[in-house]
């Protein structure tokens, strides 16, 4: 993440949802007010906040909208889309690693992601290195159960030769994580010569878990002076019974750190966590400080479990 996200436009069309804060329908939006700041030099220093929701009457409304912004459009896609976290393993052999540009296609029950470059690694500056794992994120429409992927390179640079020991796909709206194991050389003076394969999962190192819901989240930077903050803000939801998520990160690197939580900006996210059921008790949010602007003065917070669908 899904953590990728759009900054949402100040104003805002109208929003259909329950008036209870307490409601379990699944089109509910919860908020939570804040009103003060995450910042160790301000307030009681405490740079995470526990939020419980309130009822919406209690919410003071954004001004309406009739338009519908290419922001909200482009969310509204996200929602429908799924991710992928694809991890990538170089095998530790002499000359493994490659320059080459690489691609991936993941094949699914019901359509196939199309031609996916690698590009930027979550992990590794210099990506596909003797026995180092590389970490992408591949977004797009729902394809169903995966069933295999094809990987190769473009035989392009200095050293293109690559020999490709696994790659692992964690679908989190699946509630699935599947490894494909390869143990083969890309490389067009090695092995069969092929520098693309078709590989399929390895059913005995797939992992199943509960899948993975979508929920809409809309932050409110407040509009004072410093409210603005570059740090990495996180999120954690609580469901009845103790049930919660994993500690997310809002913004997938720093350059949406710099782009997000503006003073007086509203910024939209769609991210896939764990579902904690259809009544959202309360919320963990804050930041991991550092760097020069990490003060934030939250305003306030939205949150909608979304359908399947997106809707």
């Amino acid at each position: 993440r899904l953590l990728t996200s759009r900054k949402a436009p100040r104003e805002q069309p109208p929003v259909k949802s329950c008036v209870s804060a307490g409601c379990c329908c699944h089109s509910c939006r919860y908020y939570f007010p804040c009103q003060r700041w995450l910042a160790v030099e301000e307030d009681d220093g405490q740079i995470v906040r526990e939020l419980v929701p309130v009822d919406e009457a209690f919410v003071k409304k954004d001004s309406e909208n009739d338009g519908q912004s290419l922001a909200t459009l482009g969310l509204e896609q996200k929602a429908k889309s799924t991710t992928y976290t694809v991890k990538v393993k170089t095998g530790d052999k002499k000359n493994a690693g490659t320059d080459a540009n690489v691609f991936i296609t993941l094949y699914g029950s019901k359509d196939d992601t199309g031609i996916v470059s690698l590009k930027a690694s979550k992990i590794n500056k210099n990506k596909f290195e003797r026995g180092k794992v590389d970490e992408f994120t591949v977004e797009s429409v729902d394809i169903g159960d995966l069933k295999k992927i094809k990987i190769g390179h473009d035989n392009k640079g200095n050293s293109t030769g690559w020999f490709l020991e696994w790659v692992e796909i964690d679908a989190p709206s699946l509630g699935q994580c599947l490894k494909f194991p390869c143990g083969r050389w890309l490389d067009k003076s090695e092995d069969d010569g092929a520098i693309e394969r078709i590989i399929f999962p390895a059913e005995l190192q797939t992992t199943e878990y509960i899948p993975f819901v979508p929920y809409e989240i809309t932050v409110y930077t407040s509009d004072i002076f410093g409210a603005g903050t570059d740090a990495d803000v996180f999120i954690v939801l609580y469901g009845s019974d103790g049930i919660c998520t994993q500690q997310k990160s809002l913004c997938l690197n720093k350059r949406e750190q710099r782009m997000y939580f503006e003073r007086n900006s509203v910024n939209q996210f769609i991210v896939e966590l764990e579902d904690v059921g259809d009544i959202i008790e309360k919320i963990r949010i804050g930041h991991r400080g550092g760097g020069l602007n990490s003060g934030w003065h939250l305003d306030r917070v939205a949150i909608r479990r979304l359908l399947p669908n997106g809707k």
